[in-house]
């Protein structure tokens, strides 16, 4: 279409008129897609089909969703679909792409805000001496091996470019690494709070301003002027930075002080910050330097701390990462096309900067690092993290085919080295990096253990998705922890961290300190919560170790039971899937967090727990010379409720705990009678040892459902209710979740109470898929169908009712 376009202006013609903004409509004889509106809503709405469509294909090859992209915008350019003339002229007309570069562009100068608004300066001031080595020599020689590249390119394919801003732009593109990229891929190998994790991320942080540093060089000195010309762009971008840092931060901080937490920030300040983003985007642009390092200055120099930068995060990210920056990859994909990489001379160039990326970030990393004194596999695992590439690289690319430093065909092939190293990253660390796993024996995976084990302390390993969770979590364990040495307890306080695709999700990487203490929030609420554990640990004898598990929602269960068996925990606590309301009703969160649950019934290596919260104690620690809570524990006999009835016993002993144990004996005898006879006679035993009358026994004779809800009515003064699973009884709900018969009747509306509900599951390792002795036959029946769409098993319909679970009586070593 260009081609047309030339040629009528060579004949005397006139160019075609620009596209006008809308059109009258097909029925009065328009076509939509030659009118600029519709047409980019077209172009839109194809971008995200096409790139969310391959996200999803290539979610089980465990890919960040920039691969995707990437892959996206090639296939709609010359280089596949593209090479229809009719679909490119057709969806991507010439006339066209300058409303398109537009869109894309103003996306990016948001993302790169949203980029700035993330990077903490301040962390990265912070950076010990290993990580910043290891940044330093992982920029430096492929920095060098680019510039040798650059001679082979200007000597081959790139004979016009001038030379020094084609080889700082060289070295810039393979030195890079992508600082949000190499986050989702360490959320997806479960390293992200590991010690490879956290070296990797410090030094990425550092890499990524190095980067943008030498950008800003490599743009200054790619102007078509006199050396002058570019030492007066590097000036003026200098001054512009000290201008941004002494006039423009005071200002911003100003609107975040006057933005205090917990009042909503005003719609003005908003607006003022949005505004002031573009304005710097157009002085930049004015000095030479491209739009976007105005709004990633504005985004760096946003103070983190408070609600304000949350808020911005919120506003701008959904419709900026979601809509507008797919479009910057199908903008480059357009300027891809593969098909002028041909002859042996490319392919080799292709093969040798591929080769000189690797060998340079990798090789500079591994080197720095066993200097550093960091393992060999350790070493290699970092080497191949810090190769990946991302956004920034197509930034550093187009920005380069845009000032005519790169032609089409050295820009395909530079795109094609950025997808091939990042592609690489997952499957390579997935085949070189197998964390070391405990050689400690794992003996005690229940709550019932015999206090002379060798395991003797009760580790638990207690998971809250957010701080409402935090108060009643240390109330029950407080009133857990037992008396004697031979009763100690270990709680392991996890934070369970949605990483998701929102770039939003990198600051929450930032927030984690590097002991994994986990951060909730800015400003107050933070401090409050991390004083809340370590208060906690002073006042009481239980020994408190925060965590952290960054993870998206589908793999997260997979942090916790791995936690739990490095950890050797003896039981899993995890939060019920809905909150209390301030009417007494509960508000689900969602199906993904009522399937992490699920996940870890089904594969947890120890007994599962999961607390149903109505604010035990209240809303905040009960000191431990203050508690006094009553707990009702329902037997109906089974396994699980003898591992809750285990679990109740240990209450028992707090001084400030008063026990009821209530019995109901069903019409027909449970299967494991002996095994319930002995656990009753134990219990009751104790409660002949305690005389304060802080334990109390009881029988129910109830032959029916109503007989059974009428006895559990009458305790619904307690505090807290603690049952098994899946008891031999009828369910007392017409559809039971994953609570079971009993405990989905507790935490539902027609149970009106105030009480906690702590709902048991005891670990058989002939259920347990990662057990030796797993039987898939042993697998009990469910309240709902996830499990077995996981397994490949029964369908929904046959698992509809509920039934006590079989337990076989093994011994819990796994």
């Amino acid at each position: 279409m260009a081609g047309h376009a030339a040629a009528a202006t060579a004949a005397g013609g006139t160019c075609p008129a620009p596209m006008q903004a809308t059109s009258h409509g097909a029925f009065q004889g328009d076509n939509p897609l030659d009118y600029a509106l519709p047409l980019a809503i077209l172009q839109i709405c194809l971008v995200v089909v096409v790139t969310r469509g391959l996200a999803y294909l290539l979610r089980p090859l465990r890919q960040p969703r920039v691969i995707a992209e990437i892959i996206g915008g090639v296939l709609l350019g010359p280089s596949a679909l593209g090479r229809s003339s009719k679909f490119l002229h057709a969806v991507f007309p010439d006339k066209s792409l300058p409303v398109l570069d537009t869109l894309a562009n103003l996306g990016l100068l948001f993302f790169l805000f949203l980029v700035g608004l993330e990077l903490d300066i301040a962390a990265i001031r912070r950076t010990g001496k290993k990580a910043l080595a290891i940044a330093l020599a992982g920029i430096s020689l492929p920095f060098a091996l680019g510039i040798g590249t650059s001679f082979a390119f200007r000597a081959t394919i790139v004979k016009g470019a001038p030379q020094a801003p084609f080889l700082v732009f060289m070295g810039v593109a393979l030195s890079i690494t992508a600082f949000p990229v190499l986050a989702r891929i360490l959320a997806e190998l479960k390293l992200l709070t590991t010690d490879i994790g956290r070296m990797a991320m410090s030094a990425a942080a550092v890499n990524d301003v190095a980067a943008w540093i030498l950008l800003a060089l490599a743009v200054a000195l790619s102007g078509d002027g006199s050396p002058i010309i570019s030492l007066w762009v590097l000036l003026t971008a200098t001054g512009f930075v000290l201008a941004v840092c002494l006039l423009l931060r005071p200002l911003l901080a100003w609107m975040a002080h006057r933005s205090p937490e917990g009042e909503p920030v005003k719609e003005v300040y908003i607006c003022a910050t949005l505004a002031i983003v573009l304005a710097a985007g157009f002085v930049t642009d004015v000095i030479g330097i491209h739009a976007l390092f105005g709004a990633f200055m504005v985004g760096i120099v946003v103070p983190k701390d408070g609600p304000f930068a949350g808020v911005l995060i919120e506003k701008v990210e959904d419709l900026i990462s979601g809509l507008f920056l797919p479009l910057y990859f199908v903008s480059s994909g357009l300027k891809t096309d593969v098909a002028t990489i041909r002859g042996a001379k490319s392919w080799g160039l292709l093969v040798l900067v591929i080769l000189n990326a690797c060998l340079g970030k990798i090789g500079g990393t591994v080197l720095a690092s066993m200097v550093v004194k960091i393992p060999v596999r350790e070493a290699v695992t970092l080497g191949f993290l810090m190769n990946t590439k991302g956004l920034v690289e197509l930034i550093v690319l187009n920005i380069g085919r845009d000032r005519k430093v790169l032609n089409d065909e050295s820009f395909a092939i530079m795109v094609l080295m950025a997808l091939f190293t990042t592609f690489i990253t997952t499957p390579i660390v997935m085949a070189i990096y197998k964390p070391a796993r405990p050689s400690v024996p794992y003996k005690r995976r229940t709550v019932e253990g015999a206090p002379a084990d060798a395991d003797s302390e009760l580790r638990v390993l207690a998971c809250f998705h957010s701080n409402h969770n935090i108060p009643t979590l240390l109330n029950l364990v407080e009133s857990s922890r037992g008396t004697g040495r031979q009763h100690r307890l270990a709680m392991y306080a996890m934070h369970l961290v949605e990483l998701s695709e929102r770039s939003s999700a990198i600051s929450m990487v930032h927030r984690t300190r590097r002991n994994a203490m986990p951060f909730f929030n800015s400003g107050d609420k933070t401090e409050q919560m991390v004083v809340a554990f370590e208060t906690f640990q002073q006042l009481s004898s239980v020994r408190v170790k925060p965590m952290t598990a960054i993870s998206d929602l589908e793999t997260i269960h997979r942090d916790v039971i791995d936690s739990a068996a490095g950890k050797r925990a003896a039981i899993v606590i995890m939060p019920y899937h809905k909150l209390l309301q301030h009417d007494g009703s509960f508000h689900s969160l969602g199906s993904q967090y009522h399937a992490v649950n699920k996940r870890v019934l089904r594969g947890a290596p120890c007994s599962v727990a999961i607390l149903v919260d109505r604010g035990l104690g209240g809303h905040s620690q009960v000191a431990a010379k203050n508690v006094e809570f009553s707990v009702a524990m329902l037997f109906f006999g089974g396994a699980d409720d003898r591992e809750a009835l285990a679990y109740a016993t240990r209450m028992s002993e707090h001084p400030g705990v008063a026990v009821t144990v209530t019995r109901f004996r069903p019409s027909r005898p449970p299967s494991d009678d002996a095994a319930d006879e002995a656990a009753i006679e134990a219990f009751k035993g104790k409660v002949e040892g305690l005389k304060d009358g802080s334990a109390m026994y009881e029988d129910v004779e109830a032959s029916g459902k109503e007989e059974v809800v009428q006895a559990i009515n009458s305790l619904s003064k307690s505090n807290m209710f603690v049952v098994g699973r899946m008891p031999p009884t009828e369910p007392l709900v017409e559809r039971p979740e994953e609570l079971g018969p009993v405990g989905s009747y507790l935490a539902s509306s027609e149970f009106k109470t105030s009480a906690s509900v702590l709902v048991i599951k005891r670990y058989d390792p002939a259920t347990n898929p990662a057990s030796k002795r797993f039987d898939p036959k042993a697998r009990p029946p469910v309240a709902t169908d996830v499990e077995d769409e996981e397994m490949g098993g029964a369908s929904a319909s046959a698992t509809a009712s509920v039934v006590p679970v079989p337990w076989t009586p093994q011994n819990d070593l796994a």
